[in-house]
């Protein structure tokens, strides 16, 4: 099995599980899910650089030199990824706060727009 093999799956599944979570009725599964969309995007713009091996990490007079702005991207798009994940946290407890539902609608499954949290069905 090859190296690019390995990571192809490897943002394959992260990528898979973050839609999955995505796609569920509460909130947190939905932040959990953009986070790990997120990492897989990372993921995936650090391998577009090439996986090299014994390749020198700076110019150097000998050899082949591994590509330093894969790198770069990654490291903003990590700093901007957790500013975003802490905006989304924040949107969720406000939601929570004044939905009274951690459900993404608002609305507590079996319960209609118009009924009351506490009314029996």
């Amino acid at each position: 099995m090859s190296l690019e093999f390995l990571v192809a799956s490897g943002i394959g599944m992260v990528t898979a599980t973050g839609i999955y979570l995505i796609l569920r009725g509460r909130t947190w599964p939905v932040v959990l899910g953009l986070s790990l969309l997120g990492y897989a995007v990372n993921l995936f713009i650090f391998a577009m650089g090439r996986l090299w091996q014994d390749a020198a990490p700076i110019l150097s007079a000998s050899g082949r030199v591994a590509d330093p702005l894969p790198q770069a991207l990654v490291l903003t798009a990590i700093v901007i990824g957790f500013a975003t994940t802490g905006f989304v946290i924040e949107l969720a407890l406000r939601s929570r706060h004044e939905s009274g539902s951690d459900h993404v609608d608002g609305h507590e499954p079996g319960h209609g727009p118009g009924k009351a949290r506490d009314e029996a069905p």
